[in-house]
């Protein structure tokens, strides 16, 4: 029998052949750091098959390292090597971080619960993107928990904080489990009614970071429908068909066939920022949203959730100005964003039901399922 090496001392060595990239894990001392005076830092997942890497910091995945079907390891997220980077960082801020306490849009900053108007901090032109100035990704998290395979975080978003009502306790945790998934799980409770959506925010490039453009990646949405948007990327409170549009994944497609189409709203977006709605049967049933799959590597990934509705962003801000953990720029339409949440900016239209409401006495619960695979032969 093989020796198997303890988990604090992985070299991660792939034998037997010298072309084969290895898992290369970032020093644990680029975050430690004091920071709003509490202490971040970095921890090493792993399951033999994925190894990750997250910080405390903004309840960040900074790494994530999966195998082609060469057996060869690249590190498949957008992310920076030092805590520094993500402090002092002016490129995209949400890199591999949870977003929230209301993911995605809010228009005009406002919204109105129980007769009560609100008004949020706006940090993209004039509205509140992911929770305001100080969202999710910006605080540091304390550890409740942590092993080899899994890590359990949790913060306290103060009544008023970014104009959001209410005192809201998030617990939320990360787990790679035996059968290659990466299990992320959200549950809060309030005193007071207020808005709660969380979501996941890694970008993904399955041929690993700083190798290339996304646009080849093959992508399936299971989603017939979804969510129109204005000239500011806000959803209207209307519906649109996908059929004979740029924007019907139904079957796989890659990202590049048809994204350049004159679409007006691809126009608006430079690209796809936009809300499918996930096909099901009941809003709160777990279900398969959609599958990424890089044909050269043989790398893919399954994304379920219970959530109602997916966001899909395909890196079309990204500049090249800002380097990631390889030292390679992130370049334009490099890595690719699947959020699963509430629909963008909901709370401002009655259509767009469910709502993100969540009541004091009552607890919010979601869970995301990232499923990874190395498919064998040319399989797309």
């Amino acid at each position: 029998m093989k020796k198997i090496l303890p988990f604090f001392a992985i070299a991660l060595f792939l034998v037997g052949c010298n072309q084969k990239k290895e898992v290369k894990l970032i020093p644990t001392e680029n975050f430690a750091k004091e920071v709003d005076g509490k202490l971040v830092s970095l921890y090493t997942l792993h399951n033999g098959f994925l190894t990750m890497q997250v910080t405390n910091y903004g309840g960040r995945v900074v790494a994530l390292w999966m195998p082609d079907r060469r057996g060869s390891f690249d590190d498949i997220v957008l992310g920076y090597n030092t805590i520094d980077k993500y402090l002092d960082n002016d490129g995209e801020r949400y890199l591999g971080a949870v977003v929230g306490r209301c993911a995605n849009r809010i228009a005009n900053g406002t919204f109105t619960l129980n007769g009560v108007e609100y008004h949020t901090a706006k940090n993209e032109g004039g509205n509140t993107l992911h929770g305001g100035l100080i969202g999710a990704d910006k605080r540091v998290w304390d550890v409740v928990s942590v092993n080899d395979s899994a890590i359990r975080l949790h913060t306290l978003f103060a009544d008023g904080e970014d104009g959001f009502p209410g005192n809201l306790d998030v617990t939320m945790s990360y787990t790679l489990t035996r059968d290659n998934q990466l299990q992320v799980r959200y549950s809060a409770t309030t005193d007071a009614t207020t808005l709660c959506n969380f979501s996941h925010h890694s970008f993904f490039n399955l041929k690993g970071e700083g190798n290339g453009t996304i646009l080849d990646h093959y992508l399936q949405i299971n989603s017939r429908y979804m969510t129109t948007i204005d000239n500011q990327l806000l959803t209207d409170g209307k519906f649109s068909g996908v059929k004979n549009t740029p924007f019907d994944f139904r079957e796989k497609h890659t990202i590049g066939e048809r994204i350049n189409e004159a679409d007006e709203q691809l126009q608006k977006a430079k690209g796809y920022d936009h809300n499918w709605i996930i096909d099901k049967s009941n809003p709160k049933a777990y279900t398969w949203c959609a599958t990424l799959t890089e044909p050269k590597s043989g790398r893919g990934m399954q994304l379920w959730s219970d959530q109602v509705g997916l966001q899909f962003y395909s890196g079309n801000f990204f500049d090249g100005k800002s380097k990631g953990k390889c030292g390679k720029a992130l370049a334009y339409r490099e890595g690719l964003a699947l959020e699963p949440q509430f629909f963008p900016n909901a709370i401002n239209h009655e259509s767009l039901a469910p709502m993100p409401i969540l009541d004091a006495g009552e607890e919010y619960h979601q869970i995301s399922i990232f499923k990874f695979e190395v498919l064998p032969n040319e399989k797309k």
